[in-house]
């Protein structure tokens, strides 16, 4: 039997790279020019994926439709891309913070500075679970190892609670039963042997920008290729809003920020209005009798 110190020995993520030996010999140019090369290899191997991180943004899409939430869930690199992304949702696309949230192993501290002990609490990362959830919430584990005790806790957890989970991981072998969902880009061994940070990293950050926007285009917060559900909290996005509104609506930069603030900062809201020639609460009313798509309100679904 394996002792705990061989199963890390034999993960991908440990292993040495051959194309980056001597790596500290090289000169500055040299050292840049290999973790690019080394990096061109993480979209092919996300794009392999490419089912299984669309399976997986259904059960989002799906779960966020009826009521449901998102969770990510992860320890050191792994967790604070799942807080990014969690963070980056309101803004981008209008959710409550409880829709899309990130636990991050040793709590919030620990996101700007290391606890990686963490990572070995499976209790912990079932009870931060526990706290949260509810039937048919959606869990992401984040974990590039495969292996993280309090990844697999919070998917045991989030198991045995009705939700849904999924795994993210540079470990192709990984066995955490307790999720349903795998997506594992075989990155290969990184430049620096272990540094998760790097390759796996990129990987688990392109992974969870697919899951995130194909779940929420395909959950209305999108029309065309247009964020029409954004919230407007800076000058930048009120801007975008109305430049969003403008194109929409086919009129000019000043009728379409009259139209973007009568409609209280709403794009689809403004447009369905303009497009439509309806009164702002008839234009309400038919947007959520659409479940808030613009696309099929103004086609009349």
């Amino acid at each position: 039997m394996l002792t705990r110190a061989g199963v890390y020995k034999r993960l991908p993520t440990e292993q040495p790279n051959p194309r980056t030996r001597d790596i500290d010999l090289a000169s500055t140019r040299e050292i840049v020019r290999r973790i690019n090369t080394e990096d061109r290899r993480v979209a092919p191997a996300v794009a392999r994926e490419s089912i299984r991180i669309a399976a997986a943004a259904e059960l989002i899409a799906r779960s966020l439709r009826f009521g449901g939430r998102l969770l990510f869930v992860g320890a050191g690199t792994s967790g604070r891309i799942g807080v990014l992304e969690a963070a980056e949702c309101p803004p981008t696309f209008n959710t409550t913070r409880f829709q899309v949230q990130g636990v991050m192993a040793g709590g919030r501290n620990a996101v700007f500075r290391s606890r990686e002990g963490a990572e070995d609490n499976a209790e912990d990362g079932a009870e931060q679970v526990r706290r949260r959830v509810r039937v048919g919430d959606v869990v992401v584990g984040i974990a590039a190892s495969g292996v993280t005790p309090f990844v697999r806790g919070a998917l045991g957890a989030a198991k045995r609670l009705g939700c849904r989970t999924v795994l993210v991981t540079s470990n192709r072998r990984s066995t955490m039963p307790e999720a349903e969902i795998v997506i594992s880009p075989a990155v290969g061994p990184e430049v620096l042997s272990g540094s998760t940070r790097l390759k796996a990293g990129t990987a688990a950050k392109l992974v969870v920008n697919a899951l995130t926007t194909a779940a929420m285009i395909r959950y209305g917060k999108v029309y065309d290729h247009f964020l029409v559900d954004l919230k407007p909290t800076s000058r930048k996005l009120r801007l975008r809003g109305i430049r969003i509104v403008g194109e929409l609506a086919r009129i000019g930069p000043q009728a379409a920020a009259k139209a973007f603030d009568e409609a209280g900062g709403s794009v689809k809201l403004a447009v369905l209005s303009l497009r439509a020639k309806l009164g702002l609460d008839e234009a309400r009313r038919r947007l959520a009798a659409a479940g808030g798509s613009l696309r099929k309100a103004l086609d009349g679904r």
